[in-house]
């Protein structure tokens, strides 16, 4: 056979298999009937997590794939695992989730969008959920080296994963002329989540969470819920029994040879608009503390977003010391010098093992010191959390990034 016989030969078989796993993948479509595809910028898995509890708790046989902080598959029975990624997170593995879903018997499925890229967005709803249900819980500020240049670029590339005739539910009020326009496109009908409804989620509701849970997530798990037929007070007893996402923002406080340290992980806030309200929400729970230290965990990979933290953070009150971790720290320096920040308050901590920051961070406190985890929980981030936590001295307080 010929180079290019056999050219032509093994491009027939990969368009042939690839056209049979597609009908294939049709066909485990076919058996969810209720498909939920999650997006936003901020509280994507903590939503997934509460829409898939609501279900569950009203009858509804219901699996739930989250990416936050730790990939995880959530059962029928509430039991998760870690998802299974030989070559490192890809798009296709949502065509792997569904096959799951259907091998588990489901209902339905309630699944994170993973893609940043606007096309692979798309791809992701048109071709691999095709969901019944859309949800854009939030756009704000955030990979704009790949969503921007500004916020409404956000909310366009959010937009791609709007169903084909079902409906899409947001919380987000500043979009909405986006949002109305891609649900008009595709034949869907956009649901607002306005402040009216989220205020009807008061303290009796969210004192019912084991951790700190933000209203506009809990009203917007449970419109959805509503939606598909299950009562309030149900969806809501399931949500309370769930559990949070691993990068849940969580406090915890050190006794450390009399210094009291309390440490916030906000890592898993990556825009500033987020962060900054973290970083003032716990600077108001702590005025006690003496000391303000902000940890910042930088990634080469994500420059933009360190710019831009670096850029905003002298906006949210000024801190004490910064401590740089991560890779392509001088990127968060240089914007925030040029912002005004002091460069004696920085200590550059790039090459230091996870006990080693913990010892300078303990040498910056004084007496008592509130510090505070930005940017990203990828990498050093998580290592630091669990070093933190494993030291702690009382049960941590949790919240879900908004």
């Amino acid at each position: 056979m010929s180079p290019l016989a056999l050219l032509i030969t093994i491009t027939s078989v990969l368009v042939v298999l690839g056209f049979l796993e597609h009908r294939r993948h049709l066909r485990h479509l076919g058996k969810l009937k209720i498909r939920i595809h999650v997006n936003g910028t901020r509280g994507k898995s903590s939503v997934t997590r509460l829409i898939a509890a609501g279900l569950r708790a009203g009858g509804v046989r219901t699996c739930a794939k989250t990416t936050g902080t730790l990939a995880r598959m959530i059962l029928p029975d509430g039991k998760e695992y870690p998802i299974f990624r030989p070559a490192g997170a890809n798009v296709i593995e949502q065509l792997r989730i569904v096959r799951t879903a259907v091998q588990f018997q489901a209902e339905a499925l309630v699944i994170e969008c993973m893609a940043v890229q606007p096309a692979y967005q798309a791809i992701s709803e048109l071709k691999m959920v095709r969901g019944t249900h859309g949800v854009i819980t939030n756009a704000r500020a955030d990979h704009l080296d790949v969503m921007g240049p500004g916020e409404e670029d956000v909310a366009l590339a959010l937009a791609a994963t709007t169903p084909k005739d079902g409906k899409l539910y947001t919380t987000e009020p500043r979009h909405l002329p986006v949002f109305e326009m891609a649900a008009k496109d595709r034949g869907s009908t956009l649901v607002a989540v306005g402040q009216e409804e989220v205020a009807t989620v008061g303290a009796v509701e969210l004192g019912g969470f084991s951790y700190l849970e933000h209203a506009e997530n809990v009203a917007l798990a449970l419109k959805v819920c509503a939606d598909l037929g299950v009562e309030r007070q149900t969806a809501l007893a399931g949500m309370w029994a769930a559990s949070p996402d691993p990068g849940v923002l969580t406090a915890v406080t050190l006794d450390f040879f009399g210094r009291r340290i309390v440490f916030v992980n906000a890592f898993a806030a990556n825009d500033p608009e987020s962060t900054g309200r973290i970083w003032r929400d716990a600077a108001g729970r702590f005025p006690e503390t003496q000391k303000k230290i902000a940890l910042v965990n930088c990634r080469a990979d994500r420059a933009d977003r360190s710019r831009q933290l670096g850029e905003a953070c002298l906006s949210w009150g000024l801190a004490d010391h910064y401590v740089l971790i991560g890779t392509g720290t001088y990127i968060f320096a240089k914007a925030a010098i040029d912002e005004g920040l002091d460069p004696s308050r920085i200590t550059y901590a790039e090459d230091r093992r996870t006990e080693e920051v913990f010892e300078t961070l303990v040498e910056l406190s004084g007496t008592s010191a509130l510090i505070i985890g930005l940017a990203n929980i990828g990498g050093m981030g998580l290592d630091v959390v669990r070093f933190f936590k494993n030291r702690s001295v009382k049960r941590p307080e949790e919240t879900s990034p908004k």
